[in-house]
């Protein structure tokens, strides 16, 4: 992941620009300071900026794709357009493929990650963003059900307030864009850790990242996570767990993960993702 180009496609991005990946916990502030979206909407170019956005995690894909259009013109985007993906074959469509070769940015709407994935992963205009992202030409963030898709092993559902177990936690193939690692969203409001910690277990490879509603976990090119918003970004690095009983157990059985590694990032806080290493502050 993240293996990037340094060189930014003059013709496609504002030399200036800096391209990221933003992930979102949901509910992002909307209405007042707007933060989050003002940083997407800036990193993906400011007044140059082509913007498509990804409704189909949505049931109602026109409503919020709507929405977010018009929160991106008032902003001052050169160019909008809501990719309102319903079908597959709808992600075969070469005038949406030619959008996303030529857009800045793509924002993924929350909904269900599963619907999501299902509409476009493995599909020529999901590729086509993965490439983009993966050189350095766009910037693409994902709030909500957008944000649960970003790593290979995504969270498809389950349940909050227990004990890790591993009836805890549904896991299902995400869209990759960040492989290593496994998002929760809309973390502590909703009691989360443990179905994160949960997934953590069924793959100690992957770092566990859950990151509270209107806060970002912004990923630079170089593999550094910075964390915006109101609350906090938890990250669970499984990479010196020296015991868990997860292929041992039953299904709701309580697991047992020794030698866990949890930090809790607010804003301003820095982690490098290849490292799994935090970043002092006065650095």
């Amino acid at each position: 992941m993240l293996q990037l180009d340094s060189q930014a496609h003059e013709t496609k991005m504002p030399q200036s620009t800096k391209t990221a990946i933003l992930v979102i916990g949901g509910a992002e502030d909307k209405v007042h300071g707007r933060e989050i979206l003002h940083t997407f909407f800036g990193r993906a170019g400011s007044g140059d900026a082509r913007i498509g956005i990804i409704p189909s995690a949505s049931r109602e894909p026109s409503v919020i794709g709507e929405r977010y259009q018009r929160i991106f013109e008032d902003m001052g985007a050169k160019e909008i357009k809501v990719l309102d993906i319903r079908d597959r074959v709808q992600a075969e469509d070469p005038q949406l493929q030619d959008y996303v070769e030529q857009c800045t940015g793509v924002f993924m709407t929350g909904g269900d990650q599963l619907r999501l994935c299902g509409l476009l992963a493995d599909t020529p205009l999901m590729e086509k963003v993965r490439r983009r992202v993966q050189q350095g030409e766009i910037t693409l963030a994902g709030t909500s059900a957008g944000a649960a898709v970003m790593g290979h092993h995504m969270i498809a559902g389950g349940g909050s307030g227990e004990c890790p177990n591993r009836s805890l936690v549904d896991m299902a193939t995400g869209l990759g864009i960040i492989p290593e690692v496994i998002v929760d969203q809309h973390f502590h409001n909703r009691n989360r850790m443990a179905r994160l910690m949960s997934a953590v277990a069924e793959h100690p490879e992957r770092l566990g990242i859950g990151i509270d509603e209107d806060t970002c976990a912004l990923f630079e090119r170089d593999g550094l996570l910075q964390v915006m918003g109101k609350g906090t970004v938890t990250i669970i690095d499984p990479g010196e767990m020296s015991y868990t009983n997860q292929p041992d157990v039953s299904a709701t059985d309580p697991l047992s993960l020794h030698n866990l590694r949890v930090h809790i990032l607010s804003y301003g806080d820095r982690y490098h993702l290849h490292k799994r290493s935090l970043i002092p502050q006065d650095c």
